[in-house]
């Protein structure tokens, strides 16, 4: 991405000279700030990540839904990924397309992990998708993908969802091989609840990916795969390039969610962190998955909290435990260099979710002081500021109602993203579940 020299000497002349004001209400004022951010980051971006600072933000996910629009009809950008089930997003894909489910409604709760499909802002952004799908005046249709694996930290899928997708293609062109496979997955595989148990995430006595049974099923995923490999020139020829790399992701990633299992039911010291691990290099995976389907038809947004899009560690406080593991964003730098930008996003106040006004000299106060409501600005031209100033930097307070605030601006926060973008205000999301339902037991 093309960066100059940065020129400012105090972090008050960077965000004096550096800052893109706009406004949500004004789209004129906001394609134009869009535009200008895009320019800064150069050709060579392939994937970009818009960050969100907490779950239950409504105008985040406003500018999320405006950024994309801005996106795709200026900019190339034919696919959104968001923090929902990779497997399930599917459903959202056939439901855009326009074909499969007939209305919204029909995919909401199949189509969508964490409850997202209730989430007003997410139907919006489904239903213009499918509408701007509908005009012939545009040859590339957009794509829905879900990226955030089938684990969570309240409960993990049965690897059944994924396998069955490998499983189906290989059956379309090879019955009697995609019987067999089926019939041996099928004699050690058992019952979904067994795998879905939530007392599983807390107690590894619950969890039975150690079992002997869950031991064969991982040696007949691997099995699989290798079926699906060793046979790809005929495989292809049979179908076509995309169905195959599906197919083969599905069995890939069903390996990865059975390591997950074996994980979950070992009693270790940093079992939690491990887990929370995994989860981020699966997303990882999906997404670079994600990018390269789409290569030929244009760029992919990735949309997600700001721990796990962000580049470096993740830090977590659970009871006792400090977490720390390395964040999606940083697998994507390493797979991506230069391809990869990400912009975090931050607030003012949001009494709705617990949030007050920042406390003086912290970032989110200095920024929020510059025009806005809203506002853009670039952290490469803040780097080259006192390295004294930036880490005394004060971190704000969180939210004394949604625990999903857990990603303040501090001095990493320059290394951490190319852009930050911050509103004055934020209110709660539209159609999710009140905050004492969820909000103080909710995660990245």
């Amino acid at each position: 991405m093309t960066h100059t020299e940065p020129v400012n000497k105090t972090l008050d002349d960077w965000i004096s000279h550096e800052t893109i004001p706009f406004s949500l209400d004004s789209r004129p004022d906001f394609k134009a700030a869009v535009d200008k951010v895009i320019a800064a980051l150069g050709d060579s971006v392939e994937l970009l990540g818009f960050g969100e600072a907490l779950h239950g933000g409504e105008e985040l996910l406003i500018l999320r839904n405006q950024l994309f629009q801005r996106l795709v009809e200026t900019h190339s950008y034919s696919a959104i990924a968001i923090e929902s089930s990779f497997p399930k997003g599917r459903l959202v894909n056939d439901y855009v397309l326009g074909r499969g489910p007939a209305s919204y409604d029909e995919v909401k709760d199949t189509g969508f992990s964490h409850t997202f499909g209730k989430v007003e802002a997410n139907r919006e952004l489904v239903e213009w998708m499918r509408q701007y799908n509908t005009d012939p005046a545009h040859p590339v249709k957009l794509q829905f993908y879900g990226f955030d694996s089938p684990t969570d930290t309240t409960h993990t899928d049965s690897p059944r969802h994924t396998l069955e997708v490998a499983l189906d293609y290989l059956g379309s062109i090879d019955s009697a091989a995609g019987q067999e496979y089926r019939n041996r997955i099928e004699a050690v595989i058992g019952a979904d609840a067994d795998w879905e148990n939530p007392a599983a995430i807390m107690d590894p006595t619950k969890g039975i990916g150690q079992s002997d049974s869950a031991k064969a099923l991982r040696v007949e995923t691997e099995e699989l795969i290798a079926e699906l490999l060793v046979r790809r020139p005929e495989l292809v020829a049979k179908s076509d390039k995309a169905s195959y790399q599906e197919a083969l992701l599905f069995a890939v990633e069903t390996r990865q969610l059975l390591h997950y299992h074996a994980v979950l039911a070992i009693a270790a010291k940093n079992r939690q962190a491990r887990l929370l691990s995994i989860r981020d290099a699966i997303m990882a995976e999906n997404l670079s998955y994600i990018v390269s389907r789409e290569k030929v038809r244009g760029k992919v947004m990735a949309f997600a909290h700001n721990s796990h899009l962000k580049r470096g560690r993740i830090q977590w406080q659970l009871g006792d435990e400090n977490l720390i593991w390395w964040a999606v964003g940083s697998h994507l730098n390493e797979i991506f260099g230069q391809r990869y930008a990400v912009i975090g996003s931050g607030l003012g106040e949001s009494p709705a979710n617990g949030i007050g006004q920042p406390e003086t000299g912290t970032l989110e106060a200095r920024l929020t002081a510059a025009p806005g409501p809203g506002r853009f600005i670039p952290t490469h031209l803040g780097q080259g500021l006192s390295a004294e100033e930036i880490a005394a930097l004060p971190v704000r307070s969180g939210s004394t109602r949604n625990g999903s605030y857990l990603e303040q601006f501090r001095a990493q926060s320059f290394t951490d993203y190319d852009y930050l973008a911050v509103i004055d205000t934020v209110t709660y999301s539209r159609g999710w579940p009140s905050l004492e339902d969820w909000g103080a037991s909710s995660s990245q």
